[in-house]
């Protein structure tokens, strides 16, 4: 399995988690007591799908960069921009602009530095800041970015998976009791931070044939299925809202992801770029990119496209 095939089920994978938490989050209801599916869901899963984007966001960028040149990089950032804006307008908290601004202001610079180490170091440092002096949230997208960067510029070798595996997890318990025992939000945000890289790198461990087939259409699709996936949590939102199991939030999130799953496969077996990904590769190069696929042996399919999120 290819490394970009890996990102692909890495990035499908967050797609996933990120449609429960968000459903999830834009469901509660203020001053209702938290059932079971509310504890779980804080404890184990909010906050650490983000942060998997926004790695992949910055390995993207650079893979970007291999083909193109700087300038079409900022015309494909402007128009996820313009995408953001038009999502806004009917999605609370969408993070498309964050990225497209800060992949503008932060992955950009960094992108003429060489190696790996300095992106990497750069990355923790504003892990640190927005932590500490902004209390995390989006805050900490560009130390994202650019330890994403700096990471696959490196390329550690694959024997660092299964001890990265048992330290981020160790980690990621100890300062969740921390922050469960004193209601730290830093605690809680780094612990979320060390989940996000425990889940990763889990995943890079059991990532078989099998599972990966399932996984990557949904990352060639993320931007189609992240945008569509917060069009149905608005359209089901007072359905969700009236469940006071909030075992709805499980079933929609669910059932939204096995759609996307088999209408991604069925999608991407007859064209070469998701429908709002090809939108995007269109406005980038102002014109006409082709995209349905000769035939099911057509050998002229470009890599995935790193895209989004």
């Amino acid at each position: 399995m290819t490394r970009i095939r890996e990102l692909d089920a890495l990035r499908g994978f967050a797609v996933c988690g990120i449609m429960l938490v968000n459903t999830w989050q834009h469901t509660r209801v203020a001053h209702v007591p938290s059932t079971s599916v509310d504890v779980v869901v804080e404890d184990l899963f909010q906050s650490r799908f983000y942060p998997i984007f926004s790695a992949l966001f910055g390995i993207s960028f650079l893979l970007f960069l291999r083909g193109h040149s700087r300038w079409a990089l900022l015309s494909r950032l402007f128009w996820l921009y313009c995408i953001g804006l038009a999502q806004g307008l009917f999605y609370a908290g969408e993070v498309l602009t964050d990225y497209a601004l800060w992949g503008a202001v932060a992955l950009l610079p960094a992108s003429f530095v060489p190696g790996g180490w300095a992106q990497l170091v750069l990355g923790v440092a504003a892990l640190a800041w927005g932590l500490l002096a902004k209390g995390g949230g989006s805050w900490l997208i560009p130390g994202l970015l650019l330890a994403g960067m700096g990471l696959w510029r490196l390329n550690l070798p694959r024997s660092l998976l299964l001890p990265g595996f048992a330290v981020s997890a160790l980690a990621s318990a100890l300062l969740g009791y921390a922050a469960f025992t004193t209601g730290d939000w830093n605690a809680y945000s780094a612990a979320a931070l060390a989940g996000a890289l425990a889940y990763s790198l889990g995943l890079l461990l059991v990532l078989r044939p099998g599972l990966s087939a399932v996984l990557e259409p949904l990352g060639r699709m993320a931007l189609t299925n992240y945008v569509t996936g917060t069009a149905v949590i608005v359209l089901t939102l007072p359905l969700v809202r009236a469940d006071p199991t909030r075992w709805a939030v499980v079933a929609l999130a669910a059932v939204t992801v096995a759609a996307q799953v088999l209408v991604s496969r069925w999608w991407l077996a007859r064209y070469r770029y998701g429908p709002l990904e090809w939108v995007w590769r269109c406005l980038t190069w102002f014109r006409r990119v082709p995209n349905r696929l000769e035939s099911g042996r057509d050998h002229n399919r470009p890599l995935p496209d790193p895209g989004l999120p």
